[in-house]
């Protein structure tokens, strides 16, 4: 397992632009958060679907990482993404992801989006990582 500053050095080395931040992680779980801001925001003032759909991937991405080590090269295979209803766009955006199957060479999990201090979802996914055959 890797520490939550590991995590939140990987991402922020490698992406930058994301600003995401790691919250918490534990065995086959991952969450992160996001603060929104004007750029993560449509027409109309609701958080993009694009926002939304990256926060869940990098929730899979931390959750796979933290199971598996710092493989840069594991990549989303499929990803299936439910919007349910509108984020607040006033909120931090918090991604939860439980992984369901930890394989060889893919990694199945699902992610529940909430708006920050909100008890029902925005969104939910399901996501598949392959992880390459060579590992640290």
């Amino acid at each position: 397992m890797l520490s939550i500053e590991e995590l939140n050095a990987f991402f922020d080395r490698e992406f930058p632009h994301a600003q995401l931040i790691v919250d918490e992680v534990g065995e086959k779980t991952a969450t992160i958060r996001k603060v929104i801001g004007p750029s993560d925001l449509r027409p109309g003032g609701t958080v993009s679907g694009p926002t939304m759909m990256s926060m869940a991937d990098a929730a899979l991405y931390a959750a796979v990482l933290n199971e598996i080590g710092l493989v840069a090269l594991a990549v989303t295979t499929s990803l299936n993404f439910n919007f349910l209803s509108k984020p607040s766009s006033d909120r931090d955006l918090i991604a939860k992801c439980s992984l369901i199957k930890v394989g060889q060479t893919l990694v199945v999990g699902e992610v529940s989006l909430y708006s920050d201090g909100k008890e029902e979802p925005v969104a939910h996914a399901v996501g598949t990582y392959a992880i390459p055959p060579v590992r640290p």
